[in-house]
């Protein structure tokens, strides 16, 4: 198993919190886990990572003070092959998004890429951009 060249550690408020958002909905899984420290890693079909580290365990590497929501300024942005039961799955829970899905092209060097995304945050206000790449008629 070779692992991604970058893998973000999110510090988290409350891992269970966390965890029940990242591999509920998200359907993400604990890859591996060490509860005694408060952090998981986390992996998704296709190969998408995050750690999370809990606050206040003995090895925060917090630069500045921190307040919700954290991660400001930054969002993920996570490939997947269909949005559709990610949404549905936030919808069931009760999970409001951030920015409801909406299909856009991006350009791309000389070309462009059309996706259908949305944006959510979690828990700790970390915002998440799930993004479907679209072919064929759909991606005008």
């Amino acid at each position: 198993m070779r692992s991604p060249a970058l893998v973000p550690e999110l510090a988290v408020r409350d891992l269970a919190a966390s965890l029940r958002f990242w591999c509920g909905p998200c359907g993400f899984a604990v890859l591996y886990d060490r509860p005694e420290q408060g952090f998981a890693c986390l992996e998704r079909e296709g190969g998408a990572r995050v750690m999370l580290d809990q606050l206040g365990t003995d090895r925060d590497w917090v630069t500045a003070p921190l307040e919700p929501p954290l991660g400001r300024g930054i969002n993920l942005e996570i490939a997947v092959t269909d949005i559709a039961p990610i949404l549905a799955a936030l919808a069931e829970a009760g999970w409001p998004l951030f920015l409801g899905p909406e299909t856009k092209a991006y350009r791309v060097g000389d070309s462009s890429v059309t996706v259908r995304q949305f944006l959510v945050q979690d828990p700790d206000g970390y915002l998440l951009r799930f993004s479907q790449a679209l072919e064929g008629p759909d991606a005008a």
